[in-house]
C-alpha cells in the first residue's frame, strides 16, 4: 500500500467517524391519481441508500429567496457526506431532484428534514461521497 493509499484510508475512517446522522437517499416517483377516491397520491419511492451520513449546512446565511407557486421560500444549501465506498444499485445514477431525508441526528431540529439533490461530486482521492442539496422550505 502506498503512502497516498494509507493516507486516504485513514482520512476515510475519520470522515466516517464524523457521520453521526442517519439518512435515506431516494427518488420520489410521479404522483398518481386515484380515480376511485378522487385524490392524488404520492408516487412510489426508490430508495438508494439508508445509513450514516454527515449533514453540513454550507450556505445558511446566504439562502436565496425565490417563489414557489404563491409562496416565498428560502433555498439553503447543505452538503451530505456519505461513506466514500457507497454505491447505488446497478444502472442507477443520482439525479437532480432526488431527495435526502434526515432520519436521526444529534440536532433535534434535523430529523424529518427533506433535502433536494442539486448535484454530487466524485473523486478517487476523496474521503467521502459529497452530495450537494438544498432545503426548499
Amino acid at each position: 500500500m502506498s503512502a497516498l493509499d494509507a493516507t486516504l484510508a485513514a482520512g476515510r475512517r475519520e470522515a466516517e467517524a464524523r457521520m453521526r446522522e442517519q439518512v435515506r437517499l431516494y427518488r420520489q416517483g410521479a404522483d398518481v391519481f386515484d380515480r376511485a377516491t378522487g385524490q392524488t397520491l404520492p408516487g412510489p419511492q426508490t430508495v438508494f441508500y439508508t445509513g450514516k451520513a454527515r449533514v453540513k449546512g454550507i450556505a445558511a446565511s446566504t439562502g436565496e429567496d425565490t417563489e414557489a407557486g404563491e409562496r416565498e421560500v428560502v433555498l439553503r444549501e447543505y452538503e451530505i457526506g456519505l461513506p466514500w465506498a457507497t454505491t447505488l444499485p446497478p444502472g442507477m445514477r443520482l439525479l437532480a431532484g432526488d431527495r435526502v431525508e434526515v432520519l436521526t441526528s444529534g440536532d433535534p431540529r434535523m430529523p424529518g428534514l427533506i433535502l433536494w439533490v442539486t448535484g454530487s461530486l466524485f473523486s478517487e482521492q476523496s474521503t467521502a461521497w459529497r452530495i450537494r442539496t438544498e432545503d426548499r422550505s
